[in-house]
């Protein structure tokens, strides 16, 4: 897994023209024995083109995209200082999955952050099935001492932990129906440690037995427990 902070942003401060993209296919390219290379959170409005054609001929490269989204609605984005729009965010994702239909988004959303309207709220929940997400962190915002955001006017805390829960309670849902449409497929599981592995789309999938770390199985989803896949 290729991880960091802000990785999209990867060459934006090198003279080469080095960007995350070229690096991905380089890596593909010069170790060609590695199975799986897989993407850690990323900015969207910052993806290259080399990146999006990886994504649609480069089977290594795990169809799993997760994605700091933080808001639905354009205001709030804007006052997180964030460069996206909500338009962007919907506009991404459709393109990505035209390129790899079996592609699945996860995503970090703020619930409450300080002007946060309720109208503004639910712009937030619609985007989950606008942006097809199955997999959501969900954070309920916490002043930090010196930010701007801590000198915007607050909510009331049980209105933060009310939109929170309201959002876990839609990822939830997400969750288990993309469970459900995976009941009866193979996958192809990577196993780890304490009897779980990954799909390709980094679900979690229980396994028959505790196995080997490190392996690549292909094996029949026979149902699920509302949380991971299960595997025969």
């Amino acid at each position: 897994m290729l991880t960091g902070v802000d990785i999209t942003s990867y060459g934006a401060d090198l003279e080469s023209a080095l960007r995350l993209g070229r690096v991905i296919k380089r890596i593909l390219k010069e170790v060609p024995e590695l199975a799986r290379l897989r993407l850690s959170s990323i900015d969207s409005i910052e993806v290259d083109d080399d990146l999006l054609d990886a994504f649609a001929n480069e089977r290594r490269l795990m169809p799993h995209l997760h994605l700091s989204l933080q808001s639905g609605d354009d205001l709030i984005l804007k006052r997180m200082k964030r460069r996206h729009t909500r338009a962007d965010a919907v506009a991404f994702t459709d393109k990505v999955r035209n390129l790899r239909p079996d592609v699945v988004f996860g995503a970090d959303i703020i619930a409450g952050f300080p002007t946060e309207s309720e109208e503004m709220f639910v712009r937030s929940l619609a985007l989950v099935d606008e942006c097809g997400l199955t997999q959501l962190h969900v954070f309920p915002f916490s002043p930090r001492p010196g930010t701007p955001a801590a000198r915007m006017p607050q909510l009331d805390r049980e209105v933060v932990k009310e939109r929170a829960r309201r959002l876990r309670e839609k990822g939830e849902a997400a969750l288990r129906a993309h469970l459900e449409s995976q009941v009866g497929a193979h996958r192809l599981v990577l196993t780890e440690r304490g009897g779980i592995g990954r799909t390709e789309q980094f679900t979690a999938v229980r396994l028959p037995a505790p196995l080997v770390p490190g392996a690549i199985l292909d094996l029949t989803m026979v149902g699920h427990d509302g949380r991971q896949l299960l595997a025969a």
